[in-house]
């Protein structure tokens, strides 16, 4: 098996709001799975401490940070529509940076090849100014950070499989060309961003590819996105490092939202051996995946656990659910549309 860590503290089930979807029960799930089929056991738990203020102002405002602080030390509430923040959010925003950074380190310096950052709050529609869509700071931004300012990569790509579109990890990102942001997201749904021909601005053009996919897409559409557009893009780019947001809710349980795409756990998995294998090709091993979305507690628990045997290179993998028993929405000319705009 290959050498894999993950970073988790029971410290990220402070942050919780009595009825909000975006919820403890999330993770505790995740980890009772990972303890029980002992998978925390054939990976290294990595140590790790809260990013500090100057840290998290690598990627966000320091007017956003001091304001979030605030607004926690006074007892917090709603950030907007719907985001939370209770008094002890701030603090655990800022651990679950620091573990995505401690997880980026580990990797990077060779002691791991790879790792899962088992965190929340969620990260991808965090902007450098606020924080939205149950997330408050930006855990792969800073995994991408780390890995330009302390590493000195020049090419990270992020592959974005949550079924909602990180706008704001596009946002920090958009005029950057030392990132690759692609994402596959279900549209129309919430947050209404990431259209096909956004691709970019200034010297970041190119870099931003968005996959907006119809409801109704499951298994047999994903694997045709990751041949037309996932694998020649990530060739071309030639990442030195991929960071995976790891949503699980394109799954064809998920409810919540609108949600109505129609990927199994099985179908996640073959995402996540693609993305291995093309880490093996351009980055001498080195994947990192982050935990974003996913609401369907069992769902997101064994889509962990499939993403984790992916990681340490073990061909299981386990589907209680199945596939989706009807059609799937064509997809052809969304894919044609978006392989005209970049030229694959």
């Amino acid at each position: 098996m290959r050498n894999v860590g993950y970073a988790y503290s029971p410290e990220f089930l402070k942050h919780d709001y009595w009825d909000h979807p975006e919820c403890k029960g999330r993770l505790q799930r995740v980890m009772q799975l990972l303890t029980d089929t002992q998978l925390t056991q054939s990976a290294s738990a990595i140590p790790f401490e809260a990013a500090s203020k100057a840290a998290l102002a690598t990627v966000h405002d320091a007017d956003y940070i001091d304001e979030l602080d605030r607004f926690c030390i006074h007892g917090g509430g709603m950030v907007g529509a719907d985001t939370y923040a209770v008094e002890e959010s701030f603090d655990v925003a800022a651990l679950a940076v620091g573990a995505t950074q401690a997880a980026t380190r580990a990797v990077m310096r060779g002691d791991l090849e790879r790792a899962f950052a088992l965190v929340r709050p969620p990260g991808h529609h965090a902007f450098a100014d606020h924080g939205e869509g149950f997330c408050l700071f930006n855990n792969t931004a800073f995994a991408a950070r780390v890995a330009i300012d302390e590493f000195g990569l020049e090419r990270v790509m992020i592959l974005d499989w949550d079924v909602h579109h990180g706008n704001g990890t596009q946002a920090i990102f958009y005029q950057d060309p030392r990132v690759l942001y692609l994402s596959t997201h279900q549209s129309p749904l919430y947050p209404g961003s990431g259209e096909a021909e956004e691709i970019g601005h200034g010297a970041g053009v190119g870099t931003t590819i968005n996959v907006p996919l119809p409801p109704g897409v499951g298994d047999a559409g994903f694997g045709y996105v990751w041949e037309k557009i996932v694998v020649p893009a990530t060739r071309r780019y030639r990442p030195q490092l991929i960071i995976v947001s790891a949503g699980y809710d394109a799954h064809w349980r998920e409810q919540l939202f609108q949600v109505r795409m129609r990927a199994s756990l099985t179908g996640f998995s073959a995402m996540g051996r693609s993305l291995s294998d093309l880490a093996d090709e351009f980055c001498g091993g080195k994947l990192l995946a982050v935990l974003e979305g996913g609401y369907d507690f069992d769902v997101l628990a064994n889509g962990v656990r499939n993403t984790m045997h992916n990681l340490l290179g073990l061909a299981s993998v386990v589907d209680p659910y199945g596939i989706y028993m009807g059609g799937e929405t064509p997809i052809e000319k969304h894919v044609a549309l978006i392989r005209r705009i970049h030229g694959l």
